[in-house]
């Protein structure tokens, strides 16, 4: 996996990169909120996004509802989101390591230590912090409510 030659002027020119992953695959206003928390720690934020067989294996063979492709057109519509990558594995490790955040941020269901790469981010001096959800605003719930009708 090749990165942005992009990150490296970020990183030269002092910006601070803050990084953060998901599926969003259903995205939503409690998303939106998220990436804009996201993007409020720093100066550029990217965001990981697990392939379509990524998804599968993680949520279920009826997922992604959206194709990778179109995954990342979204995301990448939103003002606070300054680059989009698509990975392969299971997590975002490796392009964790690759990246080298200033910042990591996961969303409140997580605690710190058990947030893919926080150990390696805080190593070298990153920062690891976690952003609280908007009550009724998850993915679950609105394909619960979808199911529903």
């Amino acid at each position: 996996m090749t990165i942005s030659p992009l990150i490296g002027s970020w990183r030269r020119s002092g910006e601070t990169i803050v990084f953060t992953n998901g599926c969003f695959d259903i995205i939503h206003a409690g998303h939106v909120h998220y990436l804009k928390g996201a993007r409020s720690l720093g100066d550029k934020l990217i965001v990981g996004v697990n392939s379509d067989a990524s998804v599968k294996r993680l949520k279920g063979i009826q997922r992604p509802f959206n194709r990778l492709s179109d995954r990342l057109k979204v995301l990448q519509a939103i003002q606070y989101v300054d680059l989009t990558i698509a990975f392969e594995d299971d997590t975002p490790l490796q392009l964790i390591e690759m990246i080298e955040p200033n910042v990591l941020v996961k969303g409140g269901d997580y605690q710190i230590h058990n947030i893919v790469g926080s150990n390696f981010v805080i190593a070298y001096g990153g920062i690891v912090k976690t952003i609280s959800f908007v009550k009724g605003n998850s993915t679950t719930e609105l394909i619960n409510r979808i199911k529903g009708l």
